[in-house]
């Protein structure tokens, strides 16, 4: 369940019919909900009631998405924003990370996904942190669409990679038993000794700093 602590949300989409399902799905977890049809309404409503947390789509008239955000991120870092787009093209998840404490959906949404996002977006609120985390310099994750950015491009990784990956961020700073990484990361599968020194040597070849370090008969532990 989502514990909103009457937080306010801004939703933002041109088509009534999909803004309005959504509105009605979202007042079962938000007391104060403002609604906009395009990028220049919500400007309005955003400077009017200052939300919380916004979600907005990216294909919009006279201003799209990605530009509202654009806007808010010259003077707001804080607020919680969920990008909503029928396109999953590369130049526009490169732009959605850059605008930082970005939240990333492809439609057609599922309403399970949208509350995973919702309850992201509340967790870094009140800890104020955010689903970017930096790795090296040039180089970061994003915890929530689970991918990896490197000088401005997307690095594809294979399934364990990010398995490992998620795995080692969560637990940055300390060593990670090779018992749970074999739990998390193989699952129901063995590890063998040499699948996960071959896993990891794959992960350290997309850095450029030794960030991820071995304590013999302990486990790995990623350094941010």
């Amino acid at each position: 369940m989502i514990e909103n602590n009457k937080l306010k949300l801004l939703y933002v989409e041109d088509d009534e019919i999909t803004r309005e399902n959504a509105v009605e799905f979202l007042e079962d977890y938000f007391e104060f909900i403002y609604e906009a049809k395009d990028g220049l309404e919500a400007l309005s409503l955003y400077k009017q009631y200052s939300p919380d947390i916004i979600i907005t789509d990216i294909q919009m008239p006279k201003i799209n998405g990605l530009e509202f955000v654009k806007q808010l991120r010259q003077n707001d870092k804080k607020t919680q924003i969920i990008i909503t787009t029928a396109y999953s093209t590369k130049e526009y998840l490169l732009k959605a990370v850059e605008l930082q404490l970005i939240k990333y959906l492809i439609k057609p949404i599922k309403q399970e996904e949208l509350v995973e996002a919702i309850t992201l977006c509340i967790d870094s609120f009140k800890h104020n942190s955010s689903n970017i985390v930096d790795i090296c310099e040039n180089i970061s994750f994003d915890t929530f669409n689970k991918t990896l950015q490197k000088n401005n491009e997307i690095v594809k990784l294979r399934a364990k990679e990010i398995l490992l990956l998620e795995l080692l961020i969560k637990n940055q700073n300390r060593y990670v038993t090779y018992q749970e990484i074999e739990n998390y990361v193989w699952a129901e599968d063995i590890m063998s000794k040499d699948a996960l020194k071959t896993l990891v040597k794959r992960l350290k070849s997309h850095f450029c700093c030794n960030c991820i370090s071995n304590l013999s008969g302990v486990g790995y532990k990623l350094d941010v």
